[in-house]
């Protein structure tokens, strides 16, 4: 491999080329899982570092933290973009609108064209962006279409800009590597979208760190796109297959269908694993497409030291820093607890009973077959929703948190379970109606604290309330026909 004249001078530990003394680099996206990996490497290669973030507090749990420059700022104000790029040779960009706000294209290319005329205007060098692999000849999806204006802004801008461009990312952390661990390790078998007979080229997270960091050197006449990924291109079946096996796993089963579009498949991956819909949507709808190096350009000017980590190395090494999957766990109890609940409750319900038939009723109660189907329902979504916050819980370390909510959960299904026992053996409406309003108040309870954790799984638990506020409704009308009871 050849070098640029830049990076000839010296050498850092991990192999990369140092940069020459006294030259600054500012990171931005510095709080997210490339700029967290990138900062150290750019240290380790002899750069000063400043890095870019809108609140100081969210890199607090950086070991990097004290060896750089923290500036607080917001990409898209020209005057903070100014303070941070002031002193710098390169800097390296690497912010995403990673939601399904629809004005994500238009903050992109806003907060992009600051940047870019903040750098020209400081005297900055060389740009550095990492956008996606994507084909030239096809409709890309929105978010893959925004990376790809933002690269060509800055190819555009008067500094220098080196777009590289990558599909999947191999590297615990990282969202694309996280979508295909959970999908691999939670599902038996999938019934999945066509695109998994996708070409993709992935790239270890180490090898985007080595050509993130080199090309900072590049020289100053270079100003293009370079695309980057591993010597293996896998459809993201064999991915499945391979991660399968460099992890010890069984091979989960996996039936494609023609009709599971982008949104409903990123919904789909929403359920199944811990990213969101929100986030899910973009890396499916860059997957829709066949992601293919269609040149190796970058090796003619960064050296990547031993050659790219193969695909089955790189899982194992995510794998090792990974932390355990507590989903089938979490799962396993909140079924558990819910399915005694309910079948607590169901001994104790009598609908044949004489004393149910003797109850003056009201009209509008539903048909006595709707009940079961509603409840089962609603108890599935319980243990769901549950199982979730759990999982949400544990991905962010927060034994209280997870702790509280298990005590919340417990209470709403004795008061659910005990229900049964007041409405159809105690034979007191009135009571069964006050006990079906503290069962409503625990359940909206329960959908706020799942809220706290994951929104999604609040809004999934609505319902269960809004059943139980029914219920409570119901009760009461009963109590009112009947008050000799």
């Amino acid at each position: 491999m050849t070098s640029s004249p830049s990076t000839a001078a010296a050498t850092a530990p991990g192999g990369e080329a140092a940069a020459p003394a006294g030259r600054t680099a500012l990171v931005t996206g510095a709080s997210g899982y490339i700029g967290g990996q990138l900062v150290p490497r750019l240290l380790d290669t002899g750069w000063r570092v400043k890095v870019l973030t809108r609140r100081r507090a969210s890199l607090d749990d950086r070991p990097w933290v004290d060896r750089v420059e923290v500036v607080e700022g917001d990409v898209s104000s020209a005057s903070d973009m100014r303070a941070a790029l002031s002193g710098v040779e390169a800097a390296w960009y690497l912010v995403h609108s990673m939601d399904d706000r629809p004005d994500f294209e238009k903050r992109d290319r806003e907060a992009a064209t600051t940047f870019a005329e903040a750098a020209a205007a400081e005297g900055v060098s060389r740009i550095v962006y990492l956008g996606g692999l994507h084909p030239d000849d096809e409709v890309l999806s929105p978010h893959l279409a925004s990376r790809v204006e933002v690269g060509r802004i800055f190819l555009d801008a008067p500094v220098p800009a080196a777009v590289l461009q990558a599909a999947v990312v191999l590297g615990d952390g990282s969202a694309s590597f996280d979508m295909l661990r959970y999908l691999t390790t939670r599902l038996p078998a999938m019934v999945a979208p066509k695109w998994l007979d996708n070409k993709i080229q992935p790239i270890a997270v180490d090898d985007v760190m080595t050509l993130l960091a080199g090309a900072g050197d590049l020289p100053p006449e270079v100003n293009r796109t370079f695309d980057i990924g591993g010597d293996e291109v896998l459809t993201y079946r064999e991915m499945i297959g391979r991660f399968s096996d460099a992890t010890g796993r069984r091979r989960p089963l996996v039936v494609t269908v023609p009709v599971l579009t982008p949104r409903l498949a990123s919904h789909w991956v929403g359920l199944v694993t811990p990213i969101s819909a929100g986030l899910a949507k973009p890396l499916v709808g860059s997957l829709v497409h066949e992601v293919v190096a269609k040149e190796r350009d970058i090796d003619d000017y960064v050296d990547v030291p031993g050659g790219y980590i193969d695909f089955d190395t790189a899982v194992q090494s995510a794998m090792r820093t990974a932390a355990p999957d507590t989903a089938l766990r979490n799962l396993a109890l909140t079924s558990a607890a819910t399915v005694a609940a309910a079948l607590a409750g169901s001994i104790a319900t009598q609908p044949n009973s004489s004393y149910y038939r003797s109850l003056d009723l009201p009209d509008w109660q539903p048909p006595a077959a709707a009940f079961p189907v509603v409840w089962t329902a609603l108890y599935a979504d319980i243990a769901a929703s549950s199982a979730t916050v759990l999982n949400a819980y544990d991905k962010a370390g927060d034994e209280q948190g997870r702790s509280d909510y298990l005590k919340a959960f417990g209470t709403n299904l004795a008061i659910n379970a005990a229900w049964s026992a007041v409405f159809w053996r105690s034979r007191r409406p009135w009571a069964a109606a006050a006990h079906a309003a503290l069962l409503t108040a625990s359940s909206a309870d329960l959908a706020r604290r799942a809220g706290q954790a994951s929104k999604g799984a609040g809004i999934a638990l609505s319902p269960y309330a809004v059943w139980c506020g029914f219920a409570t409704v119901l009760s009461a009308a009963i109590a009112r026909r009947n008050p000799r009871r």
